[in-house]
């Protein structure tokens, strides 16, 4: 089960019902995947007659989703998945990187061995999963355990309010990555990033807050050099 899936109590919390959260968080899961591509449209009766639900539970599960960056709801067109150009999209993992690398740094601070250890059985998943012989599978199964990594990270900064920021951010990153319009980004790149894992978490160990956010900030940075060389290759 996706980390999406597993948050579904938030989106409960966030709509004040449980229909309207596990509508908002089922929809958010396949956005996050991919499985609609960018500027596809998003039915509501197709939605509310799968789901078996009325018109306003959906309504307000894609209300969230537009809120999140994730939809828009055009007047006379419905609901279409947002679309992002390529300058929009560096920009982001630009703003992204920063927030991610001031995470480490906190982190850096306040790292234990019980902490460690989380985050090497998390390391210890990501390398199996480099000799998985199937593309869609290593693809899928890293953008779900890279953000188990990076969200053990985020407990030992001991912030809830990092935790909430950094949830979007890394909801909207997800997102871009499965919508860039290439075909299993992360899927031959699984050991390399590993690798940035690796030198993050000898950063955290070390309790070198600099070194932390300067080796985090490469990390995410790269995402966006990896997406660019992936759609050079498919073009």
């Amino acid at each position: 089960m996706t980390n999406q899936l597993r948050s579904a109590s938030s989106g409960t919390s966030r709509t004040g019902g449980r229909l309207s959260g596990h509508m908002y968080e089922s929809i958010k899961a396949r956005l996050l995947q991919g499985d609609v591509p960018a500027n596809g449209r998003l039915s509501v009766e197709a939605l509310r007659a799968e789901f078996g639900v009325s018109k306003q539970p959906v309504m307000e599960a894609l209300r969230l989703l537009a809120a999140d960056g994730l939809v828009e709801i055009l007047p006379q067109i419905g609901c279409v998945v947002s679309t992002y150009s390529a300058s929009e999209v560096e920009d982001f993992f630009h703003m992204f990187a920063g927030l991610e690398g001031a995470v480490a740094g906190v982190a850096a601070r306040r790292c234990t061995p019980a902490a460690l250890a989380e985050l090497d059985a998390v390391s210890r998943q990501i390398r199996a999963l480099a000799t998985n012989p199937d593309p869609d599978i290593r693809s899928l199964e890293y953008l779900t355990l890279n953000r188990d990594f990076h969200e053990r990270i985020h407990r030992m900064a001991g912030s809830r309010i990092i935790a909430d920021t950094s949830r979007r951010m890394w909801d909207l990153s997800d997102f871009l990555i499965n919508t860039a319009g290439v075909s299993q980004p992360m899927a031959t790149s699984v050991d390399d990033r590993q690798d940035d894992h690796d030198r993050i978490r000898e950063a955290l160990a070390s309790g070198d807050p600099d070194t932390a956010k300067t080796q985090m900030e490469n990390h995410i940075l790269e995402t966006v050099e990896l997406l660019h060389g992936r759609a050079s290759t498919s073009a």
